[in-house]
């Protein structure tokens, strides 16, 4: 299994899980909280089928990448990616992130710069700042995300199950577009990350990005559901376009928070006409 070190923890090693696969220009995946690589499944072919180099690799504390006592803020989130970007050699690459790896991408491009980067892709994103405050009353009250850590550190493993029934708006998607293997894999996934990283991602969420958002010199491409019950959409991707000059947004009708698995090939879709690629054929993802 490969691994990248990104630092120490008293005599251990903190290393990313990471693949790597196919040739071509390189685009690297970022998953949200609290999962892993694996939740690009449903990009990774059409991806390799067009002829690109696809990167997956684990958030520190999450699946299989090692499970340190800290670290879990986007400085230190951007900073890995950095170290994986430079110990793969990464050049002229594609970054696509999912809601919380929306975050590293918006914040390495911000803090490192686009000279390893030719363009980047967002899907249901954190940005700009979803922390309501007197200079953005757009955002959402910290009692919400208190209720979150709160629950977290009360039972982590029933938070999660409310999690993923969100992520998928499984009430009325169950059945349809996921399957309750599919919910449980989710479920399983998370419940192997760090109980430590689950509740101090929490704090991360609440990044103002909006510094950031003027230091993105690349196309942009925003994609997101308008019934996303995990980051409102008119709280995030709907603000964050007007704020990044010359950016694309996608709105995909009645889609939920995990889009990457529910609405796939519009997903896909979205995302190959952005990076020039032939657009793949349709699968059966419902």
């Amino acid at each position: 299994m490969p691994y990248v070190t990104v630092g120490n923890e008293n005599s251990a090693p903190i290393d990313l899980y990471y693949e790597d696969h196919g040739s071509g220009q390189p685009v690297v995946l970022i998953s949200g909280y609290p999962y892993g690589g694996s939740s690009w499944d449903k990009q990774l072919r059409p991806l390799l089928s067009a002829g690109y180099r696809t990167i997956t690799y684990d958030r520190r504390g999450f699946a299989n990448s090692s499970q340190p006592a800290s670290g879990y803020d986007y400085d230190t989130f951007a900073a890995d990616l950095d170290v994986l970007m430079r110990e793969l050699d990464l050049r002229d690459a594609i970054l696509i992130g999912h809601s919380m790896g929306t975050g590293e991408v918006i914040h390495y491009l911000g803090s490192f710069g686009s000279e390893r980067v030719s363009r980047a892709v967002v899907m249901s994103p954190l940005a700009p700042f979803l922390l309501k405050t007197s200079d953005n009353p757009e955002g959402v009250d910290q009692s919400l995300f208190d209720g979150f850590k709160k629950a977290v550190v009360e039972d982590r493993f029933a938070y999660l199950t409310s999690f993923v029934t969100s992520f998928f708006n499984w009430d009325e998607n169950k059945g349809k577009r996921v399957s309750e293997e599919a919910f449980r894999a989710h479920w399983d996934v998370g419940a192997r990350a760090s109980g430590i990283a689950t509740l101090d991602c929490i704090d991360a969420w609440l990044t103002d990005f909006r510094p950031d958002l003027p230091r993105i010199d690349v196309p942009l491409l925003i994609i997101q559901g308008d019934k996303d019950a995990v980051l409102p959409f008119p709280a995030t991707g709907q603000r964050l376009a007007p704020m990044v000059p010359g950016s694309q947004l996608v709105t995909l009708k009645g889609a939920p928070h995990g889009i990457a698995w529910t609405h796939a090939d519009e997903v896909n879709k979205a995302i190959m006409e952005f990076i020039g690629a032939k657009t793949p054929a349709m699968s059966r993802n419902r």
